[in-house]
């Protein structure tokens, strides 16, 4: 059986949120896969915790990707200060002889971001509008090169890596069967420790948000990777909370236009012309053209809301307001220029993981963890759509 078929049998998707089927984003001709073992999100610790402890398997996974799709080069994006998996990583590629690099980036918010990955390891940028291998580019979560590894011996996807954090007895990376209800995996992690709470499925900074009525009917899928538990006060929650009546008045009463949510943002500084104060001064004065493509590049990281505007309002909630007129417009992005000289001072204006943390009151909960426990619920629910 050829790989490809091997990654469709098992089941493998993206592990990394999207949850795209693996064996259609593996092409042959691609210059360059690139692993992404970044993290992305804050808190979040599982794919950390899958490169200290399978990294000969995560190399064995690549080799056999790279010898089967002629893909010349691998490169695996990860933070420089990761150093215990480095070196784990490290020592599997010399074990093996790989041909396969490690590519050390800076603590910053989104460094995972496929877009932003690819920029920090090769220059280059991803087309507006387009897709990584435009440029002959497969990028590739870490932990679902550890499903493609084990696929390769008929092991399917049935189990993940779920990191369970915040408010919980004890933060912990659970092993889990696919289907495990979050109400289950809280349990697990020793309960919640507030009395009123929101779940947030994945990272906080995008992660959707579920109140406690919601919580007993979320079971989690082959591409959730964590659980975060947060107070009702915690201002991700209540940016998520304000009705959108709310935001667009906010939006026309105190918008500054200050730029600073343009400035700042990340697919702006990797040169795609994304100007979410353009979105802002069009609902401020009541304009709202259609020709506002930009909100359709918005990768919706949050940057813009929680750290950028000076005034507390919410770009990154009108962006995503102003996509969906958009799209019901039949509006796709028309222009695909590249405006490098935006990204020139992009040291400058990235954002440190740990200020982000801070900014948005996360820091009392550990942003690492070591310990993993094998959970066996008395029950599951296999979702049939992820999301």
């Amino acid at each position: 059986m050829m790989l490809k078929e091997q990654i469709f049998a098992a089941g493998v998707i993206g592990a990394g949120g999207a949850g795209f089927p693996t064996h259609v984003k593996l092409v042959e001709g691609a210059k360059l896969l690139v692993v992404n073992a970044a993290e992305c999100e804050p808190l979040l610790a599982s794919d950390r915790y899958v490169m200290r402890h399978f990294a000969h398997e995560i190399v064995a996974g690549l080799a056999a990707i790279a010898k089967e799709y002629r893909i010349p080069r691998v490169v695996i994006g990860t933070k420089g200060k990761y150093v215990r998996e480095i070196a784990a990583l490290q020592a599997a590629i010399d074990a093996k002889g790989a041909d396969i690099e490690i590519f050390p980036v800076e603590s910053f918010y989104p460094a995972g971001d496929e877009q932003v990955l690819i920029y920090e390891i090769t220059g280059e940028t991803v087309p507006p509008g387009g897709i990584p291998i435009a440029l002959g580019i497969v990028v590739v979560n870490v932990t679902t090169i550890l499903n493609i590894s084990r696929a390769r011996s008929g092991q399917a996807v049935t189990r993940r890596y779920i990191t369970v954090n915040g408010e919980v007895g004890r933060p912990i990376i659970l092993d889990a069967p696919v289907g495990a209800f979050a109400e289950d995996l809280i349990q697990a992690a020793g309960g919640a420790t507030i009395r009123e709470y929101v779940v947030i499925r994945g990272g906080p900074m995008m992660g959707r948000q579920y109140r406690q009525n919601q919580v007993a009917g979320i079971s989690y899928g082959k591409a959730d990777g964590g659980l975060l538990v947060v107070g009702t006060e915690n201002p991700v929650v209540r940016l998520a909370a304000k009705p959108a009546e709310h935001i667009i008045a906010q939006a026309r009463s105190v918008c500054i236009q200050c730029s600073l949510c343009t400035e700042m943002c990340p697919r702006y500084l990797i040169g795609h012309k994304m100007r979410p104060n353009r979105v802002m001064r069009s609902v401020g004065t009541n304009t709202h053209p259609l020709d506002l493509e930009d909100a359709l590049l918005c990768c919706e990281c949050g940057i813009c809301e929680v750290f950028a505007c000076p005034m507390g309002l919410s770009p990154r909630r009108m962006n995503v307001l102003v996509k969906a007129d958009l799209r019901a417009a039949g509006v796709k992005v028309a222009d695909a220029d590249i405006y490098l000289d935006q990204t020139r001072p992009r040291e400058y204006r990235r954002v440190s993981q740990s200020r982000l943390i801070e900014r948005i009151n996360l820091g009392a909960y550990p942003n690492h963890l070591d310990d993993s426990i094998e959970f066996e619920p008395n029950r599951v629910k296999i979702p049939t759509r992820h999301g």
